[in-house]
């Protein structure tokens, strides 16, 4: 625990994390994408998988491209774009404060906005139809299996950044539904899904207009749907 400035926090330290504490909110921050993090306590914790969605996203951005970040929790897929592309104009959403406080520390030293409310009802309009890469890991977790999570997210992390209602699925409708919108032509939407809720993840999107593609990452367990913005 090098965060320990003495032994009595580091004692601290050890109690908090022996009671089941995640560790990145025992330390204050998270490794992800060899960037560090900031992580409050009560905001979702960056998943190692995840660094799968920001390496599709990388492949299909390109410097001073817009990028939108739903969901942001910490920020710390959008950071972790702009820290590969060199320069893009960032905007990350969430509809938590205790997010958006923490993403704020995070997003705005790498030049980025923040946006605190519901998905794209957050957004700048003038954003309409400009957006070259949507990323969104959204809550996907079905209601009734947030009991069956580890005791470090299921008691410690926010029910509103895991839970996506009945069938895990509610908030991917919801982001897919309106992306066009939002998507300049050629635009990407990119979310993390699970394995079990792969094909109906990529169901959603060619039901809302974009063209899907799906892909995995054996190694860090890792599904993402990407779709294309056909429409000209």
């Amino acid at each position: 625990m090098s965060e320990a400035e003495t032994p009595e926090d580091l004692k601290k330290m050890v109690e908090m994390r022996a009671h089941g504490l995640p560790l990145e909110y025992v330390v204050g921050y998270a490794a992800f994408c060899g960037l560090r993090i900031e992580v409050d306590r009560g905001v979702f914790v960056p998943r190692q998988r995840t660094e799968f969605l920001v390496h599709q996203a990388k492949a299909l951005s390109c410097f001073d491209d817009i990028v939108v970040d739903l969901c942001c929790g910490s920020g710390a897929v959008g950071v972790a774009l702009v820290e590969a592309l060199g320069q893009v104009e960032l905007y990350s959403v969430d509809i938590d404060p205790v997010a958006v406080r923490c993403a704020s520390r995070n997003v705005t030293n790498f030049g980025g906005h923040v946006f605190e409310g519901d998905l794209y009802n957050a957004l700048p309009h003038s954003l309409k139809g400009r957006v070259n890469t949507l990323v969104a890991n959204v809550p996907y977790v079905p209601t009734k299996a947030i009991k069956l999570l580890p005791q470090e997210a299921r008691l410690h992390e926010p029910k509103i950044a895991l839970d996506g209602g009945e069938d895990g699925l509610h908030i991917q409708r919801r982001v897919a539904k309106e992306a066009f919108l939002w998507l300049a032509p050629g635009g990407h939407l990119l979310i993390e899904t699970s394995e079990m809720q792969a094909t109906q993840t990529f169901a959603i999107f060619a039901d809302a207009g974009l063209t899907p593609k799906l892909v995995r990452d054996e190694e860090l367990d890792a599904t993402v749907v990407i779709g294309v913005n056909s429409r000209f």
